[in-house]
């Protein structure tokens, strides 16, 4: 703990110098060791224009350095720069033409530009020389699975795993590859002889949790995991997924000690604080789950889950504005995300910014538009506003999406009879109800009045008299 205070009290001082030196715009002669730090430092903030800026300098000074090369390529590969990251490892070969790491980051990146057969034909051949034979397995099932070549990645993680038991990326993609192929189930065996050969390994009895927790046998898996930290108490993964799978049984007290466990026994991370808040979201301790979630954000400011967190719990507090500006700061990290312009769109709606409210919902609809919820609340949005017209016209094109949701035709039969065409409603109405009979009672959520319920019940009866 002392020594990893030192180092971060040492990148910062780098990076302090550093940024001195460009504001003075005098360059000042620094030795690789601490253009390294600088680097590594600012990736590890996510600042990757800062790195690249640092990389080039430190090039400068030591234009033959492969370190500094590879440096270089992995932050043109994170800002999706492939081309000319490959250009930069092709030089870098030049000086150095057997080095295993210029050739396994050449071989990931042409993964990631879909040049799968040179990413696999690279990394095989780093095979023969590298001594973490683990990883180049990983990342040439890695290539397998985005090729769409399953039971060769499944072949490959294997591998991985029986190099490193300890792999857990190699562990996770397996069982993805497993249960996406259908074959996870009947390969509970292959988790299995692990501990048979070792009853006392924590590592053994972890990746059958995992297995298990792929095939949403959540008791089963958090059987396993309290064997991997009954024989290993400070397995702090083996405490995080433990926590996972009481979520995923609601019962989130007993996640809550599961988290909190984990950061006994590892630094705090975000996903692991973000995971503790919501649990405490989930039992509504807000207060306490704001706490968690702003230290996620503290720990990564660009954590965009921690900062939507925050607003979600301010949103079911009915506190819209507070609740908007968070939704706003999780957006601008991640754009993407059909479920922030979701809330963000409710959170308009309550604070009568309608017309905010249906560009976020357009926004929404555009992500995801397989999601029901979307046309069912935008609509609403316009249905309260009295504009059926649009209402009808936004849950037809919900319907056109998904033909076989209920409740989109349910939906539309209310708004229909609400703007008096009756025999459009209907046809909606006998749509819906050969779908999903017993869902019709949503229908009477848009008619309070006694006398239109009891109308509205005789057709359905009818209808289920005829059938």
């Amino acid at each position: 703990m002392g020594q990893e205070f030192k180092d971060k009290e040492e990148g910062r001082n780098s990076v302090q110098q550093f940024e001195e030196m460009l504001k003075s715009g005098e360059t000042v002669f620094l030795d690789i060791e601490t253009y390294e730090t600088i680097i590594g430092q600012y990736m590890e903030e996510g600042k990757y224009s800062k790195a690249l800026t640092a990389c080039n300098f430190a090039l400068e000074q030591y234009p033959y350095s492969t370190e500094l090369m590879m440096d270089k390529a992995q932050l043109l590969a994170n800002t999706q720069k492939f081309e000319e990251a490959l250009e930069l490892l092709e030089r870098a070969s030049l000086f150095n033409p057997n080095d295993t790491e210029v050739l396994f980051l050449k071989g990931t990146i042409l993964s990631l530009t879909g040049e799968y057969e040179k990413s696999v034909e690279v990394l095989e051949n780093v095979l023969m020389w590298s001594e973490e034979k683990d990883d180049v397995y990983y990342n040439i099932g890695l290539a397998y699975q985005s090729w769409g070549k399953f039971d060769l990645a499944i072949e490959n993680y294997k591998n991985a795993i029986n190099h490193n038991l300890t792999n857990e990326n190699a562990l996770y993609e397996l069982a993805y590859c497993l249960d996406l192929t259908g074959a996870l189930e009947e390969s509970l065996s292959y988790y299995q002889q692990f501990i048979d050969n070792d009853p006392y390994s924590h590592n053994a009895w972890y990746n059958i949790g995992i297995a298990y927790s792929k095939l949403e046998r959540f008791e089963d898996a958090i059987k396993a995991y309290e064997y991997a930290v009954l024989i290993k108490d400070d397995f702090a993964s083996a405490h995080f997924n433990m926590g996972n799978a009481f979520m995923n049984l609601t019962d989130y007290q007993q996640a809550v000690t599961c988290y909190k466990k984990t950061l006994e026994h590892e630094e705090p991370n975000p996903e692991t604080l973000c995971c503790l808040a919501a649990a405490y979201e989930r039992m509504n301790q807000f207060e306490l789950a704001i706490s968690y979630y702003k230290k996620a954000v503290k720990l990564d400011s660009l954590w965009d889950e921690g900062w939507y967190g925050i607003g979600s719990c301010l949103h079911t507090q009915d506190k819209w504005y507070e609740a908007i500006h968070y939704f706003k700061k999780a957006l601008a990290l991640h754009a993407e995300n059909y479920e922030y312009w979701l809330s963000l769109a409710e959170a308009e709606a309550q604070i009568g910014n309608i017309v905010s409210s249906l560009e976020a919902y357009e926004q929404a609809s555009q992500l995801e538009p397989g999601n029901p919820e979307v046309w069912l609340n935008w609509s609403f949005v316009l249905y309260e506003q009295g504009d059926y017209t649009k209402a009808i016209d936004l849950i037809e094109e919900g319907i056109e999406e998904l033909p076989d949701e209920a409740e989109l035709y349910y939906r539309a039969t209310a708004y229909l009879i609400h703007s008096g065409k009756y025999k459009e409603a209907f046809h909606y109405l006998e749509s819906a109800l050969v779908l999903n009979f017993d869902l019709h009672t949503v229908l009477f959520e848009f008619f309070p009045e006694l006398e239109t319920q009891k109308a509205l019940y005789k057709i359905i009866d009818q209808y289920r008299y005829e059938k």
